[in-house]
C-alpha cells in the first residue's frame, strides 16, 4: 500500500480547508496553495510513507497472529499459566487473581462436552 498526498494534507492541515483531492486544495480563506505549503506536503506525505513502511512487520505479524493464533487461544494459555501459578502457591495481584476466577466459573458453568 502507498499513502496518498490526501492524508499528508489533512495531517498538516485539519480544519483550514474546505475540500482537497490529490491535485486541490480548497482553502476557508481562498488563497492559493503556496510552495511554502506544497514542500510540507510533500515531506510529510515522504514521513508518513516512510512511517508506514516502517511498520509492515508489525502488520505481517499482526495477520499471521489472527490466522494461527486466535485471542480466544493466547488468553486462554495466558490464563491457564497463571492459575498454575496460583496453584503452586504464588500470590497474584488481585485484578488477576479475579479475572482467574471469573475464567473458572465460565469453563464450570459451560464445560466441554
Amino acid at each position: 500500500m502507498t499513502i496518498h498526498k490526501i492524508e499528508a494534507i489533512r495531517s498538516l492541515f485539519k480544519g483550514s480547508y474546505d475540500k482537497a483531492t490529490e491535485d486541490k486544495i480548497v482553502w476557508k480563506d481562498g488563497h492559493e496553495t503556496t510552495d511554502e505549503e506544497n514542500s510540507q506536503i510533500d515531506a510529510e506525505f515522504s514521513r508518513l510513507q516512510t512511517e508506514y513502511d516502517a511498520q509492515a512487520y508489525a502488520r505481517n505479524r499482526q495477520a499471521r497472529y489472527n490466522a494461527e493464533l486466535p485471542m480466544g487461544d493466547q488468553f486462554d494459555a495466558i490464563l491457564k499459566g497463571f492459575n498454575q501459578l496460583r496453584f503452586d502457591g504464588q500470590d497474584l495481584p488481585a485484578d488477576l487473581d479475579e479475572v482467574i476466577g471469573i475464567w473458572l466459573g465460565i469453563k464450570s458453568a459451560i464445560p466441554k462436552e
